[in-house]
């Protein structure tokens, strides 16, 4: 965060959602940044706050329950949180995109896809109807869809070629920054490295910032530049991919990779991470991994970990780099 090359900037924020069995802190004293035409990978379990935290950018966390009780979302150097509801318009689907996690959801059934992507097209740039469609053509062959099929409704499409779609549509105006929410979650195998390969074209061809939300770190390998690793509301480890991957330092992170299978390694038993992800109207004091963490401290349980930045760029909130033995 020392210059002004990145497109988002995301300083100490926290999202609550203020329920009758308590406060969910879905986010809590959040830092992020993504510079321009880079990935950054959000990763964590269910309920980690991934997908709260792209709502937030997006400026559309339901109220109420939901609160943006502090911090700044800077994006080209402007705090969205300042701007009023006509502004965010003009930014939703023009300069921010979002895909997200259930194409048959996001769709509207009793419109054609062609007219669904030409209304994207109509509402931030100044074109006629026929321009529209047009537009909604050239965009259904970028992703392989034949422009022919503009006239189609979504139930006519496979789930593969849905998502195809709802890429279409956020690519539709260019924007600057794309946020996919799992976008591959609902989709087999080959139709999933497919969508990831097309979003990755794209997006280099767009000059787009994504961020990619998901809980597979086998797509973050293949797709970002930097990760965020989440926990409990929580970003607890944050840098490029390269370190993350051959050096990973937060005991959350490191037992994330002892979870997944190593082909090199003759091993019977995965190693798990112990217990559950905590009830999120009830996280632990302190540090809120520290009743799963094989590395806990009796200082664990008082105090909140800082952010520590324990090298140029990677960052990661645990006691063990505060207070070093």
């Amino acid at each position: 965060m020392k210059d002004n090359k990145n497109l988002l900037e995301i300083k100490n924020l926290s999202i609550h959602y203020v329920t009758e069995d308590g406060t969910v802190r879905a986010v809590e004293d959040m830092c992020l940044e993504i510079g321009s035409g880079e990935t950054l990978g959000l990763v964590g379990e269910t309920g980690a706050g991934k997908t709260t935290t792209a709502l937030g950018i997006m400026q559309l966390i339901p109220n109420p329950p939901g609160k943006l009780v502090n911090g700044e979302i800077l994006f080209e150097g402007e705090d969205l949180l300042k701007k009023t509801q006509a502004e965010l318009r003009k930014i939703r689907g023009n300069k921010i995109s979002m895909i997200f996690q259930d194409p048959m959801t996001s769709l509207n059934p009793v419109m054609t896809v062609g007219e669904q992507i030409a209304e994207v097209v109509k509402l931030h740039q100044k074109v006629n109807a026929t321009e529209a469609i047009e537009r909604a053509k050239l965009m259904l062959e970028k992703v392989g869809i034949p422009g022919g099929r503009v006239k189609d409704y979504p139930h006519q499409f496979s789930g593969g070629m849905r998502q195809r779609v709802v890429i279409a549509i956020a690519l539709a105006c260019n924007p600057t920054l794309l946020i996919a929410d799992e976008p591959t979650t609902a989709l087999d195998v080959t139709i999933q490295a497919q969508v990831l390969d097309l979003m990755k074209n794209l997006k280099d061809e767009f000059n787009t910032s994504m961020i990619m939300i998901t809980h597979d770190l086998g797509v973050v390998a293949e797709v970002c530049d930097k990760v965020a690793i989440m926990y409990a509301g929580n970003v607890i480890e944050y840098t490029d991919v390269k370190r993350l991957y051959t050096s990973p330092k937060h005991p959350y992170t490191v037992g994330l990779f002892g979870s997944i299978p190593d082909i090199k390694e003759d091993e019977d038993r995965l190693k798990p991470i112990k217990g559950l992800m905590p009830d999120p109207t009830n996280i632990p004091s302190g540090c809120p991994f520290h009743p799963r963490c094989p590395k806990a401290m009796g200082i664990c349980s008082q105090q909140k970990p800082k952010n520590i930045e324990i090298e140029t760029g990677h960052f990661v909130k645990c006691l063990l780099y505060e207070n070093p033995k």
